[in-house]
């Protein structure tokens, strides 16, 4: 039983919202990050950037108390506004060829506690404790968590009915994606849509493992610090995007690694000969195209691996997918790479031309050899979810990736 709830969202003015949204901090290299803050003061990466204003870098609480305090500004000037009624937010995005439909809402962390709603991924206290503190401090949450549940044709129905009314915003922004949203304040629809929720078993985190687990760490201080907590406050809730699992776009990462750990060349070969029958490849960039075969590129030369099923066992739903595969024939036992999150041999790379990035660092002597790998699919996440598994790092890479300032939840 899956719990959902509308809220009032702080959102931009309608003039400003083109100006005000923004990618994640950590897409913007340094000199778009500065160019930003220069010539656009609507930029929701004011709020999150504050030493801009100081000309100075600031960190911990103090810079945390500052994001509060750019916040609060942008209020005061206008440039946001709170809705007078609680709402679900239907948001579209996208480009021609991949587009999403889905909805803002609040989730509840009793759900994520009881584990209606899954996670796949690990993740690490210390970043779980410093997001709290900045959420605590801060006040609201301007990144939702990227959900998704099983395609149900009811919801599809009333969401294109939706999307009948005139949007709230519609503009396309300088990476030409187009963004759409309406609010959703019909009584009977918020209702309808909860109830449907509500008989749904599980929803499944595709991403922002951190955020919700954030966010329950900061219930659990609220509350304790709390003479009259009842459990329906903002705080034992958290922004998510909810999303039909078909809606999920999955890319792979590849691995490039460093070094043979000590093997030559041809004894790496014949240690791989164990789990792999290895064929050289000709026809140049060469990628693979279903599950448990890999691509390995090395000395100038691709090669393709397909496993020997005669010499792995699956036993679960982790043994099973990709990543581990490659993680426990080769990583591990091979190349010596024990902790896939730390260890300064290996790198992760995605994206459309991430096989040639991938060749183009190994020939200029970056690293030794890369493997590429076929995406996970839904399925594979679900089944790792269900059986409370976790994934190795650097396994899925998701879309649509959220932009921040669009809607806020505000606690």
């Amino acid at each position: 039983m899956a719990q959902i709830k509308p809220f009032k969202a702080i959102r931009p003015k309608k003039d400003k919202a083109p100006f005000v949204v923004s990618r994640s901090y950590e897409e913007y290299d340094k000199k778009e990050l500065k160019a930003v803050l220069q010539y656009n003061p609507f930029s929701f990466l004011h709020i999150i950037n504050p030493g801009f204003k100081f000309h100075k870098t600031i960190s911990g609480q103090e810079r945390f108390k500052l994001v509060h305090n750019r916040y609060l500004e942008f209020l005061e000037e206008d440039i946001f506004q709170e809705d007078g009624e609680p709402c679900f937010y239907l948001y579209e995005t996208g480009k021609s060829k991949f587009r999403t439909l889905g909805f803002f809402c609040a989730c509840s962390v009793q759900d994520y506690r009881n584990n209606v709603i899954k996670k796949h991924e690990d993740t690490i206290q210390r970043r779980e404790k410093l997001f709290a503190d900045y959420l605590e401090t801060v006040g609201f949450n301007a990144e939702p968590v990227l959900m998704m549940y099983e395609d149900n044709p009811e919801i599809k129905s009333i969401l294109l009915n939706a999307t009948k009314t005139t949007p709230e915003y519609d503009f396309t922004t300088t990476d030409k994606i187009r963004h759409r949203l309406w609010k959703i304040a019909n009584k009977d629809t918020v209702s309808h849509l909860q109830t449907i929720f509500e008989q749904m078993d599980a929803l499944y985190i595709a991403d922002g493992h951190h955020r919700s687990a954030s966010s329950n760490l900061l219930s659990e201080r609220v509350k304790n610090k709390s003479e009259s907590h009842q459990g329906t406050e903002a705080y034992n809730y958290f922004m998510a995007y909810l999303i039909p699992e078909s809606e999920v776009k999955i890319y792979e990462f590849n691995r490039m690694v460093k070094d043979l750990n000590g093997y030559a060349k041809e004894e790496f070969l014949i240690k791989l000969d164990e789990f792999f029958r290895i064929e050289k490849k000709d026809e140049g960039l060469y990628k693979p195209t279903q599950k448990h075969h890999f691509s390995m590129y090395l000395d100038g030369e691709f090669y393709s691996l397909y496993l020997r099923k005669t010499s792995y066992t699956f036993t679960d739903a982790l043994s099973e997918l990709d990543t581990q595969i490659l993680f426990k024939t080769i990583l591990e036992p091979i190349l010596g790479i024990h902790d896939l999150r730390n260890d300064k041999r290996i790198s992760y790379g995605y994206g459309k031309y991430n096989l040639i990035k991938m060749k183009d660092s190994i020939d200029k002597g970056d690293y030794v050899v890369g493997f590429s790998l076929v995406p996970i699919n839904v399925n594979e996440i679900k089944a790792i979810a269900d059986a409370e598994l976790i994934m190795p790092p650097k396994s899925t890479y998701i879309e649509p990736k959220l932009r921040s300032g669009l809607a806020i939840y505000a606690f």
